[in-house]
């Protein structure tokens, strides 16, 4: 660990007071998680917090304590810029184009591009939400109940309920931690990871319906008629993912999800040790780390599936 790097940032939250904290677009447990973990920390410290998601938070986790607060756009006033959970700077969103870069960049996505003044990229861990685990009593922030919550989320949605390759210990450890705070995990992974909409449970029957296997690569297919079919809001996968990653017998699972401007978002899943996902997604200008990654893929839906499932083979050598 760089001591001076996390004495910097420590120095660097004290002296703002007016601080913006953003994640990256269609946000996952581990974004919402990390943001108001650290923002509700922040603010408990009597510090002026925007927190930002251009895409807002999703229904599974608008129980969070702070959701209520995080808005879709910011303003321009503030002394300090963080990015939380975010590979690109570019994933932020439109609604900071015209934003400095970061002051703090805080992540766990071994594709990170460092792109923050003081960069905080801890690839070894689970989840982001589990960096700010160890180093928020370090900053001297206190993780409140609220704050706990907020992070166990992150941490279980990212490790899909400690079921992926890079669990470790030190995970379990985090997330006992939490618990300690008084956090009802039990609560947390039922509404992350299991509790579904009616209509997330009928996109989630056109995608198992879809479901192809091959070359120990197993993958779904949601379309845009899927989506319509189903009633479903959202534009990712309604956890898709998690489901095909209990298939027995493959190395890889894939979903792709296409999207209304004629491009694919497509989500990698390792399902053995030893397996780095990583490198695929950032050939395809995406990113995220050994155990899950993603990338949004220009072109049509055939195109892009066809294109990746090759490149995936012979990137994995299968």
């Amino acid at each position: 660990m760089d001591t001076s790097l996390t004495g910097a940032i420590k120095e660097k939250l004290a002296a703002a007071n007016n601080i913006v904290i953003a994640s990256h677009v269609r946000p996952d447990g581990d974004a919402v998680g990390s943001l108001l973990g650290l923002g509700l920390a922040l603010q408990n410290a009597g510090k002026s917090v925007q927190m930002v998601l251009v895409d807002g938070v999703p229904g599974s986790f608008k129980h969070l304590e702070g959701s209520e607060q995080v808005r879709k756009e910011p303003t321009n006033n503030h002394d300090l810029f963080i990015t939380v959970d975010c590979a690109d700077f570019k994933r932020v969103g439109k609604a900071f184009e015209n934003f400095d870069k970061p002051g703090i960049n805080i992540d766990h996505h071994i594709t990170n591009e460092l792109f923050g003044a003081l960069n905080l990229i801890e690839a070894e861990e689970v989840a982001t939400s589990a960096i700010l685990t160890n180093h928020l009593p370090e900053w001297g922030l206190e993780i409140t109940k609220p704050v706990a919550a907020a992070l166990l989320t992150g941490i279980v949605t990212d490790t899909l309920g400690f079921r992926t390759s890079n669990t470790t210990p030190e995970s379990l450890r985090q997330a006992a931690t939490l618990m300690e705070k008084g956090v009802d995990m039990p609560d947390l992974y039922m509404r992350a990871l299991v509790k579904k909409t009616f209509p997330a449970a009928k996109y989630w029957g056109a995608g198992l319906s879809s479901l192809e296997c091959k070359n120990e690569i197993v993958w779904g297919t949601l379309t845009l008629s899927d989506r319509k079919l189903a009633g479903y809001g959202g534009n990712d996968d309604a956890d898709l993912i998690n489901m095909i990653s209990a298939i027995d017998n493959n190395k890889v699972c894939m979903v792709f999800v296409e999207q209304s401007d004629h491009h694919v978002k497509v989500s990698w899943r390792a399902l053995e040790p030893g397996i780095d996902v990583s490198p695929i997604a950032k050939y395809f200008k995406g990113g995220g780390h050994a155990a899950a990654a993603g990338a949004d893929i220009q072109g049509s839906l055939s195109e892009v599936q066809k294109e990746v499932l090759i490149k995936t083979r012979e990137m994995l050598g299968l």
